[in-house]
């Protein structure tokens, strides 16, 4: 049951990833589609997990779809559906690396790094691997979230991040404000960071690209440009 309810998620995080991205290159605004689909709570049983906004990662979803899957295929059973969904989980990575790299600006900051806010698990977390490609762009990178401290990461979890960013120590940084200021681009990729110290930090002159689809009564009150990856 565990890899059921995993794997539907999965298919809710790709779904919703996938409209949103569809909507908003048609013109449509995201956020309406969104609302009334999951008012439907007869037919469309729940709204969770079904707004668009960031990859999935984490230590649960990925693995189990990946466990899955290769189970079929031992079985000899194709499954399109669950195989297509990493593969269309690593696109929408592709489409925020493209949205940053678009701007031609190379000061990046990234306001989450864990894969949800609330925890500090960094294993199979796509901001991480959105980091790890933009490094590889030559992008500069400052790096701000509330709940990792690489001091308090052990085991598995520091292990994985020590790999993937050998150097993720001096890209980490506490304090908001800095992070911000020093940024030509600011990636918003945590529901954590502070709407009120957001909007009095940013600048006219920075882009903002919003990963996780904040709510529009959240979103920072700046001149700054604001977009998204799928709405």
């Amino acid at each position: 049951m565990k890899y059921v309810s995993n794997l539907f998620h999965a298919v809710k995080v790709g779904f919703a990833n996938e409209i949103g991205t569809l909507c908003k290159h048609l013109g449509v605004d995201t956020q309406v589609v969104t609302q009334i689909f999951t008012s439907d709570t007869k037919l469309n049983i729940s709204p969770a997990y079904l707004s668009p906004g960031f990859a999935f990662g984490g230590s649960c979803l990925p693995k189990d779809l990946r466990a899955i899957t290769y189970k079929a295929k031992e079985l000899d059973l194709d499954l399109p559906v669950l195989r297509a969904l990493l593969p269309s989980n690593a696109e929408h990575i592709d489409r925020a690396i493209e949205a940053v790299l678009r701007t031609g600006k190379k000061k990046i900051c990234l306001l989450g790094l864990s894969f949800k806010a609330g925890t500090d698990d960094l294993r199979e977390s796509p901001q991480v691997q959105l980091i790890k490609r933009l490094l590889g762009e030559g992008c500069q990178i400052r790096i701000w979230d509330q709940d990792v401290s690489l001091g308090r990461l052990a085991g598995s979890n520091r292990q994985f991040i020590e790999e993937v960013i050998p150097h993720i120590g001096s890209l980490l940084s506490t304090d908001l404000e800095e992070v911000i200021k020093n940024a030509e681009v600011v990636i918003i990729g945590t529901r954590s960071a502070d709407q009120t110290q957001l909007s009095s930090s940013l600048r006219a002159d920075q882009i903002v690209i919003d990963l996780i689809n904040l709510e529009a009564a959240r979103r920072p009150k700046s001149d700054a440009s604001y977009e998204g990856i799928c709405w």
